[in-house]
């Protein structure tokens, strides 16, 4: 398992859903509250997620995590998480465990608008030119 993943939720019918080939989901909703962290979060970056974003998630702190999500119970066949930053609960399904082994006591989260890889590469392709021999 990855010790951070990239995946790019993006609305369906009007919830927040992902699709991650590689562990077999397609549409895998966010409920439970797991939505409502999405959407503060989006809007506390300014991002509009409508079209998509980026989301990078890990068990462990990465440089420019935006967010952590603190493990509190499991729960209602998942297990729930809780955010300092706005005060609430969400609840995440089995998928979990597509990733991880077993509930991790912290996610740390990065959100992104949903060209953000693009801009990435652009800087990278920059920082690049400006190496000297």
């Amino acid at each position: 398992m990855n010790a951070i993943t990239v995946i790019r939720p993006y609305k369906h019918v009007g919830l927040w859903v992902f699709d991650d080939e590689r562990a077999g989901l397609v549409r895998e909703p966010f409920v439970g509250g797991a939505d409502v962290l999405i959407d503060r979060a989006l809007e506390a970056k300014g991002i509009n997620g409508e079209d998509g974003f980026r989301l990078t998630f890990s068990a462990g702190e990465f440089p420019g995590y935006d967010y952590r999500f603190t493990w509190v119970r499991a729960g209602d066949g998942g297990n729930w998480y809780e955010s300092q930053d706005f005060q609430t609960e969400g609840w995440l399904c089995p998928a979990l465990f597509k990733y991880f082994d077993r509930a991790p006591e912290a996610l740390y989260a990065k959100f992104d608008p949903q060209g953000a890889d693009a801009a990435d590469a652009a800087t990278a392709r920059r920082a690049g030119d400006r190496k000297t021999p």
